[in-house]
């Protein structure tokens, strides 16, 4: 019998698409491109780090946390020679909205209108303690027009999030590659996750060993007992962090109602995605 999923994560799976659009789209990486950001990675490097500034490295490895540190070292400081990183969210925000005008082209504008309410509701009762990627984000100006507003209040969402989730990894022992290595004993296959962080094999297989030791994994690698309770934990932790503003500020009806408007953008903008992917999104059916 399937679990109940928890209303914070089942609103993750709706606006996280919609996020991870301009990573993913033509129109996204053009937009990169075309501000002096050549190579996929460039692009999401600077982009996600933009908010904070012309930051060096280490603090981009310490907020994104489950990526090698070389593979960041890799891109920063580099991509600010490249590009400003005031030209970077403005390159950002136009491949998203690009995007989203082509994918939602038959979706209802109200639907969408909807949504922006409703979601900008959700950013305004954020509490962005402890999560610097979404207060850096939450801290932009609202852009102007629908699909902008739409991308910069689902990105903000899903950054305080990923934030929470963070926080839960490092309160379980966890570090980065360990994370990685878990996931994929779980659900995940490594040949899919491992490029896409930058670890090497050594670092994934003394990642391995460090779980067995603790007893999280099996000496064949697959996930024991006490691993897969404690993986539970740290999501039902996730999903606690990323509650509080649906709960204090939300009736279950306008819930319901964000949900409905939602459910047809996120499902366009999923459908851009790949089936198989790294950030943690469902399999796409």
């Amino acid at each position: 019998m399937a679990q109940p999923v928890h209303p914070a994560r089942a609103l993750w799976w709706l606006f996280e698409p919609v996020h991870a659009l301009t990573y993913f789209s033509p129109e996204g990486r053009a937009a990169f491109e075309a501000a002096g950001l050549r190579g996929t990675w460039r692009g999401y490097f600077a982009g996600r780090a933009a908010p904070l500034g012309p930051v060096d490295a280490p603090p981009v490895v310490a907020a994104f946390f489950n990526f090698a540190p070389q593979m960041v070292e890799r891109a920063l400081p580099d991509v600010w020679s490249r590009a400003t990183p005031e030209a970077t969210l403005a390159a950002r925000l136009d491949g998203a909205v690009a995007a989203l005008e082509r994918v939602l082209s038959e979706v209802k504008p109200d639907l969408i209108d909807r949504s922006v309410e409703l979601l900008e509701r959700g950013v305004a009762g954020l509490d962005c303690s402890g999560r610097v990627l979404a207060a850096a984000n939450a801290a932009l100006p609202r852009p102007e027009g629908r699909l902008a507003r739409l991308w910069h209040a689902t990105t903000v969402l899903r950054e305080h999030r990923g934030d929470g989730h963070m926080a839960a990894l490092v309160s379980e022992g966890l570090d980065g590659c360990e994370a990685l290595v878990l996931r994929c004993a779980l659900d995940t296959r490594r040949e899919q996750l491992q490029p896409f962080r930058g670890w090497t094999d050594e670092e994934w297989d003394a990642a391995a060993a460090r779980l067995t030791v603790r007893g999280w994994l099996n000496p064949d690698g697959t996930v024991s007992p006490d691993g897969r309770h404690r993986h539970q934990a740290l999501e039902a932790a996730t999903d606690l962090a990323a509650s509080r503003v649906w709960s204090a500020s939300f009736h279950r009806t306008e819930l319901d109602q964000l949900v409905d408007a939602l459910t047809p953008i996120a499902t366009a903008c999923r459908a851009e995605l790949p089936a198989l992917n790294p950030i943690g999104l469902p399999v796409s059916s």
